[in-house]
């Protein structure tokens, strides 16, 4: 716990049978940490079976995939009805280091955010990372065109490291997004459109064969919705399009 505050860590698994022991064994480092959700989104692999043999790991399982939006509405759920406080996503990929936990949990925790985003722009460690220079390319265009359109300064709409405060979580509605990619810039859409500040800490990454990425032709695929997505923001705020995403006040 932080400050008799209930965290739980929740990760979206699939196919992440040779990263997930590290991914655990590292956030159970964090003191903090109370309970893992890991949901299955229907795993070819072992993910399912390993995880199950872990402590303080509670394993949810799809009856068939259904796209990584889906799961998180799935891990945020059970986070929720599971009495979390404050809710950190991390991939069991181990892509993103789970030391940043504890100062995650505390700036949510302290009162002063409702929200924290790992940066991987923030401190130049996308690059040295490993990350692809045209995905990182991509990735500061369509922060540029989303943080114009929205109003906000983020230096990055894409991490997949990410905290949440429980009242925050229950005040977005989370159904109509999508339950693909796109999920992860409709949430931050939506919690902008709410009025709520983003905190972002910098976050070393690495780019290896067992991280989860997408293709190309998904990644234009989201890019084209993120650019929608910022576009249906500025119109809903301009009262000239209504939204199921950013609802009137």
């Amino acid at each position: 716990m932080f400050k008799q505050q209930k965290v739980v860590v929740v990760m979206p698994a699939y196919n992440a049978e040779k990263t997930l022991l590290p991914t655990y064994h590292e956030v159970m480092q964090q003191e903090v940490v109370d309970e893992i959700i890991l949901v299955d989104d229907v795993s070819h692999d072992r993910t399912v079976e390993l995880a199950r043999k872990l402590e303080h790991v509670t394993v949810h399982t799809h009856a068939e995939n259904c796209g990584y939006g889906a799961n998180q509405k799935t891990c945020y759920r059970l986070a929720l009805a599971a009495g979390a406080d404050i809710i950190i996503m991390v991939h069991p990929d181990y892509q993103y280091t789970p030391k940043l936990i504890p100062a995650m949990a505390a700036l949510i925790g302290n009162g002063l955010y409702e929200c924290v985003l790992g940066s991987r722009i923030l401190g130049g460690y996308a690059l040295k990372g490993g990350m692809p220079l045209w995905r990182y390319c991509a990735n500061r265009a369509l922060t540029l065109v989303a943080n114009l359109l929205m109003g906000a300064k983020l230096s990055e709409y894409h991490t997949g490291y990410r905290a949440f405060s429980r009242n925050l979580l229950q005040r977005l509605r989370l159904e109509p997004n999508s339950d693909d990619f796109l999920f992860d810039n409709q949430i931050l859409a939506q919690i902008i459109w709410q009025g709520f500040s983003v905190a972002e800490i910098t976050c070393p990454t690495k780019y290896f064969p067992e991280a989860s990425s997408i293709n190309f032709r998904r990644s234009l695929v989201y890019g084209l919705g993120c650019v929608a997505t910022a576009l249906a923001f500025r119109l809903a705020r301009m009262g000239l399009r209504r939204s199921a995403l950013f609802p009137p006040p």
